[in-house]
């Protein structure tokens, strides 16, 4: 018998994401706001982290698709059980 690990995120550590990314994206937009600079280079800053955070929530959204695409595999056995187990549900 194997034993698979929950699946989700608990509301405390999705919590704890959300806030630290709320805080970072503050804390970076503070930042390039006061950086005593040009406004062209501010704006190339404000650019280039908006940048780095949409790559940053493309190759985590990729890496959740590549993460559930290999645990939905199914054995030849599971696939069998499971048919059975959908004929006998749709029969009854």
């Amino acid at each position: 018998m194997t034993t698979t690990p929950p699946l989700g995120n608990t509301p405390a550590f999705f919590a704890q994401a959300a806030i630290s990314f709320g805080i970072a994206a503050v804390a970076v937009g503070i930042g390039i706001t006061y950086l005593p600079v040009d406004r062209w280079i501010r704006a190339f800053l404000a650019i280039g982290c908006l940048f780095l955070v949409s790559s940053a929530f493309t190759l985590a959204k990729c890496v959740r698709d590549h993460q559930e695409a290999s645990a939905q595999t199914l054995t030849p056995s599971d696939q069998a059980r499971l048919a059975r187990l959908l004929t006998d549900r749709s029969a009854a």
